[in-house]
């Protein structure tokens, strides 16, 4: 056996010297700034009472799905979520996926072919660039939410073309400008594909609906590892698409179906949400707090995740660590996850945070930057 470990241990050593080594760590005991449970509901007392009402009376829901969706994990619950999220969103069909990831995987490893191209955004998640190897197709970048820039690439393609955005982007938090996008994309007969991770449950549900662009696009994906407290993904898109992913997209294919807990909590989520838009309205009153706060950030005024640019890897360092030690959980991006130069701690506010906690971890952040 070739024995290249010595590779891997230079490249580990080389992260770690430079600060930027990952390592998995226990959750910590602190105020929640960093996770993605926009709404609290993955912490929510009623919410989880539901879904452990909802298993004590069907324990079966525990059980494995015993195979992929084309086997035997093909369940009943898996067909009746699907059917609800899809009358849910307005949409033809949807199909469920076990994480955005593997929902983006399918979509842009399957629908562009190698003779087709896939514009994207310079900052679309990695979930996508990743699929962009696998179809093969060619991938150009366009100026981050860039709508001219997209225009002039889009003006020299020949064949199809597929165009892929977020809605709301993870790293800056910022708004996607979505209608002029959506316009351009269909001058040009263009496939838009929309990602609405960070969008969904923080505006209803998701900006292609609030903004009624569902005519405009090919296939949106909405994921629950979120604004909705649990796990999993839905495209949403036409029965034609739909079927085409069903019979040619591998990720969705050759894996595993997910137990039906995952669906059942997925759809009760949706109602949930439906039941409490208190969460949404709690959420936005604390970004407006933190934006009164004045400090400079490169994030839209009312997106749930506020990034302050902090463009040296070791003095992010020492902000972070001095942050964790007043107590507040933070997340730092440094480079090379991010452009050097971009290095930002990425702040994400939640329903469940209090105007004291905002007030403070904005203070230490004016006194250490």
């Amino acid at each position: 056996m070739l024995n290249n470990f010595h590779i891997f241990e230079e490249a580990l050593k080389k992260r770690k010297e430079n600060g930027t080594l990952r390592i998995l760590n226990q959750k910590s005991e602190g105020i929640d700034f960093f996770s993605n449970d926009y709404l609290g509901l993955a912490r929510n007392k009623n919410l989880q009472n539901l879904l452990l009402k909802n298993v004590l009376e069907n324990p079966q829901l525990l059980s494995g799905s015993t195979g992929s969706r084309l086997i035997s994990g093909n369940s009943p619950e898996a067909v009746e979520t699907e059917n609800f999220i899809a009358k849910e969103h307005q949409y033809e069909a949807a199909l469920l996926f076990p994480s955005g990831y593997n929902a983006n995987l399918a979509l842009f490893s399957t629908l562009p072919t190698r003779h087709d191209t896939i514009v994207v955004d310079e900052q679309i998640h990695r979930s996508v660039h990743d699929a962009c190897k696998m179809s093969h197709a060619k991938k150009l970048k366009f100026k981050h939410n860039d709508p001219q820039h997209l225009e002039d690439i889009l003006k020299k393609q020949k064949g199809n073309c597929y165009v892929a955005i977020e809605s709301l982007y993870s790293m800056d938090g910022d708004i996607a400008s979505i209608k002029q996008i959506a316009e351009i994309a269909e001058k040009y007969n263009a496939n838009l594909i929309v990602d609405e991770a960070h969008a969904f449950g923080v505006f209803g549900y998701g900006l292609v609906d609030k903004f009624q662009l569902k005519d405009k696009v090919l296939a949106t994906v909405v994921t629950y590892g979120k604004a909705l407290g649990t796990h999993g993904a839905a495209i949403l898109t036409n029965n034609i698409v739909k079927s085409y992913l069903i019979n040619f997209a591998s990720p969705f294919i050759y894996t595993t179906s997910a137990h039906d807990f995952l669906w059942m909590s997925i759809k009760t989520g949706y109602q949930f949400l439906n039941d409490n838009k208190q969460l949404s309205i709690k959420l936005q009153e604390n970004i407006k707090i933190f934006r009164q706060q004045e400090l400079i950030s490169p994030s839209s005024e009312n997106s749930p995740v506020q990034a302050i640019l902090i463009p040296d890897n070791d003095r992010l360092r020492i902000i972070k660590e001095t942050l964790l030690n007043e107590g507040f959980l933070i997340y730092a991006v440094f480079s090379p996850t991010v452009k050097e130069g971009t290095e930002r701690l990425r702040i994400c506010l939640h329903s469940f945070n209090t105007e004291e906690e905002i007030v403070n971890i904005t203070k230490i952040i004016k006194e250490l930057i």
